[in-house]
This record gives C-alpha cells, sequence and structure tokens, in this order.
C-alpha cells in the first residue's frame, strides 16, 4: 500500500477502544475514534463512582484463573498486559495506586475521571505519534461495506463505514476497522448489544449476551420473591462476614466468604456476583439453583449448637440468638423465611440451618441491569490477535467477545488487554499489506 499513514477506524470510546487508540496513535497511524455517546467512557466513569477498580493484585497465575472457560484464551492477553502493566500504565498516566484489604487495586483518589482526563490528554497531544481523532455522537448503523479496488492514483480504503449523527448520516473511510462496543448491560450508556445481529450478516458467529456479575430473584418456599414483610424492612440491608457455598448439577463447587445485599425481589452484591456464572448456568440447565449460606462461618457446628440450646429463661428466641450467636435483624428475618414456626423452635434443625441457610433462586436480573454480560463474538471466529477469520482487516476487542470474569479488576484488565492485543493485530495487518493497495 502506499499510504504513508493507514487510516484505522475504532467504534466505541471505552477503555478497550481507547486502549487500542492509544497503542495505534503511538505508532502513527491515523486513528479516528467513534462512539454514539456525547463524551467517552460513559460506563468506566460510573463504574469508578464508587472506587475505580483498576485491577487486583494476586500473583498472575492466579490472576488468569478468575476467566472460567475463557482461561486458556485470556491468558496470553493478560501476560502481555497483567494486573502489574495496568498498574504501571495508569502511573505512566500519573495516577498513583493502593492495594487494597480485599487486594483490589485501586487509584490513591479512588477516582476514574482524573485518570481519564489525563488519558484522553495523552491520546489528543501524544509526546509520539499521531494524535487521535474523536467523533462523538456517532453512532454506527452496521453497515459495513469492502469496497472493490480500482485504479486510481489514490489508493481505495478497504472499509466504508455508515453512521448516524445529530446533523444526518455520515459516511467513513477506512483501511482496518476495530470494533470495541461493549456488551449489553447499561445500555443506557451506550453499551445495547444492537450488533449482535449486525455481526451475524458480515458471517461472524455471536452466542447470545447474557447477564453476568449480576443479581437473582429467589423463590422461598414455592413462593417468587421474598414476603412483603422481609422485602418491605430488609431491602437494601447487608450480609456482612457470611460464607456462600453452591454446587452446581456439573459438579461445580463455589465456596466463599463476603458480603451481598437483600433486595426487594432477592440477592446482589459482590459475593453473589463471584458465583453468578455457575447461577446463572445452573438456572438455565435446570430451572432454579439452590445456594447455601453460613451465617456464622467462624463457629463450629458444636458451638452454633450449644449457643442455640443455651437455656434462654424469659428471653425471646430472637434476643436469644442476638445475644448467643450475635446474629441481627436481618439475620432473623431471614431464617423466618425459610424454617415454620415449629422449626425456629428446634434447637437443631435452627442451628444446622444458621449455618446451611437455603436460598432458592429462579431467574437472574435482567441484562441491562447486570454489571456486565457473558457471550458475544466467539473467540472461535476470530484469529490469536482477534481479528474476524471472515473478514480480513477487521478487528474486535473488550467486552463484547465472548468471555466474562468476576468483579475485581478482572474485567476492566483484561478489556485493557484485549485493546492492545487487537491493536497489536491492528499493526501486523498493516505491516503485512504495507506494499499492497488497498489493504
Amino acid at each position: 500500500m502506499t499510504h504513508l499513514s493507514p487510516t484505522v477506524a475504532i467504534i466505541g470510546a471505552g477503555p478497550a477502544g481507547l486502549m487500542a487508540a492509544e497503542v495505534l496513535s503511538q505508532a502513527s497511524l491515523n486513528v479516528h475514534l467513534y462512539d454514539a455517546m456525547p463524551s467517552v467512557g460513559r460506563k468506566f466513569l460510573l463504574a469508578g463512582l464508587g472506587g475505580l477498580n483498576l485491577t487486583h493484585a494476586e500473583p498472575l497465575e492466579q490472576f488468569v484463573t478468575r476467566y472460567g472457560e475463557r482461561t486458556a484464551a485470556c491468558t496470553p492477553w493478560l501476560h502481555s498486559f497483567g494486573p502489574q502493566a495496568a498498574r504501571d500504565w495508569a502511573q505512566g498516566l500519573g495516577i498513583n495506586t493502593f492495594v487494597g484489604t480485599s487486594q483490589r487495586v485501586f487509584p490513591t483518589d479512588m477516582k476514574a475521571a482524573p485518570l481519564l482526563r489525563a488519558w484522553l490528554h495523552r491520546l489528543r497531544h501524544p509526546t509520539q505519534g499521531t494524535p487521535v481523532t474523536f467523533h462523538m455522537r456517532h453512532r454506527w448503523n452496521g453497515q459495513l461495506a469492502r469496497n472493490t479496488p480500482e485504479p486510481s492514483p489514490t489508493p481505495t480504503h478497504t472499509f466504508t463505514l455508515a453512521f448516524d449523527t445529530p446533523r444526518g448520516p455520515h459516511t467513513a473511510q477506512a483501511d482496518v476497522v476495530l470494533l470495541a462496543l461493549g456488551g449489553g448491560s447499561w445500555a443506557r450508556l451506550g453499551s445495547d448489544g444492537a450488533w449482535q445481529s449486525w455481526l451475524a450478516q458480515q458471517h461472524i458467529d455471536v452466542a447470545p449476551l447474557r447477564p453476568s456479575n449480576c443479581g437473582f430473584d429467589v423463590q422461598i418456599n414455592q413462593r417468587q420473591g421474598w414476603s412483603e414483610h422481609f422485602a418491605s424492612r430488609f431491602a437494601g440491608e447487608a450480609f456482612k462476614s457470611v460464607q456462600l457455598s453452591f454446587t452446581d448439577s456439573l459438579g461445580h463447587v463455589f465456596k466463599r466468604k463476603g458480603e451481598f445485599v437483600a433486595t426487594a425481589t432477592g440477592v446482589e452484591g459482590s459475593l453473589v456476583y463471584a458465583a453468578s456464572a455457575l447461577l446463572r448456568d445452573e438456572i438455565e440447565r435446570t430451572g432454579h439453583a439452590t445456594l447455601h449460606l453460613n451465617l456464622r462461618p467462624e463457629w463450629s457446628a458444636e458451638r452454633v449448637l450449644e449457643e442455640v440450646s443455651h437455656p434462654r429463661g424469659s428471653k425471646s428466641l430472637s434476643s436469644h440468638l442476638k445475644s448467643r450467636l450475635n446474629l441481627n435483624n436481618l439475620h432473623m428475618g431471614l431464617l423466618h423465611e425459610v424454617l415454620s414456626k415449629e422449626a425456629m423452635h428446634n434447637p437443631a434443625q435452627l442451628a444446622h440451618t444458621i449455618q446451611h441457610l437455603p436460598i432458592t433462586l429462579h431467574a437472574a436480573r435482567p441484562l441491562d441491569e447486570a454489571i456486565s454480560s457473558a457471550g458475544g463474538v466467539r473467540l472461535e471466529a476470530l484469529t490469536a490477535d482477534l481479528m474476524a477469520q471472515s473478514q480480513p482487516g477487521l478487528f474486535m476487542a473488550g467486552e463484547m467477545l465472548d468471555w466474562e470474569a468476576p468483579t475485581g479488576g478482572y474485567l476492566l484488565t483484561a478489556c485493557l488487554a484485549s485493546g492492545r492485543v487487537a491493536a497489536g493485530g491492528v499493526l501486523a495487518h498493516v505491516q503485512a499489506h504495507r506494499h499492497q493497495s488497498p489493504l
């Protein structure tokens, strides 16, 4: 090709798209970044409101196991850009980080906005390479045509793309296209999953999007949802320092201590999110999933039975359990949800339930409420550097790919890593076609 600076169109200005833009602009490619929203990184900023969880400080060999069935595919991404690389990258933007008590890594000020501002400044004013050109309020409408080369003094670009903008339709030309369109959660921030049918028309295999890191609706004693009393009194209350155990019908075991929240219809929160993939898949297979809670995981079964059986005199059962086992109103409410009045006064059954309290889930919450999504472009449809097998010159990155991970920094790190991998693929593709026209 005779272009001195090939044109790359990146669609999607989230972490994956921005990271790809950074790599390609530093290599002096002509990068145009398009996004449907008025400003970049909308989901990134919202996710950082409670503290931007950039990555996780556990050893890399353990970190890469958090990607479930896609561990083998994601591991090379994370070896090229893993948790330490993410911290070093943030440091290069002037953002110091620290490791929290849960081993999660945060900026020292906990905020996403300063990092994003520094990042955008570097993309617009790089010390080396070519500035990135941003096109906001440009919504790709799925049209992606491969141009037919014609003899011409000016080489033909490979692709023509069409966008809807406030000023009307807009057409763009590019030698290479990189899609970083996000998943299907939080549609109001731009990731609405509309691209699924468009890519299927391009003969690219797409797995249906499903909620990940999501909440669930409960089913108690054949009744869907909590009792009206429990929901009205305890929705929004947090279970702290409890242990969640779950074994699915395929024998996969989850057991972890942490926190989660009761909602008006069920449960959500970090501990539930960590088990959400197993729980969701079990519901899809069998129609329900029953987890068990240990409200006193630090106590032996013998001690719990001893405290429950201790004479309570004139105390009510609730006061007795609060004083002897340090249970609170939320714990008591949950016990009353799953046990009959007779069972509550059976010391052996009550003691057992305190440490093996069953909660049956019958549905995941809707995709748009989820923190992230599973499914997307199947990795088998892509090369190792994330180019579509059926569309040379078309690359993809980020959450729109078919992988998932729990919260804790794993999602963001892998999105950033995939953006770098795809950008590396673009550079290799450009180099391979350097003397051809068009790409």
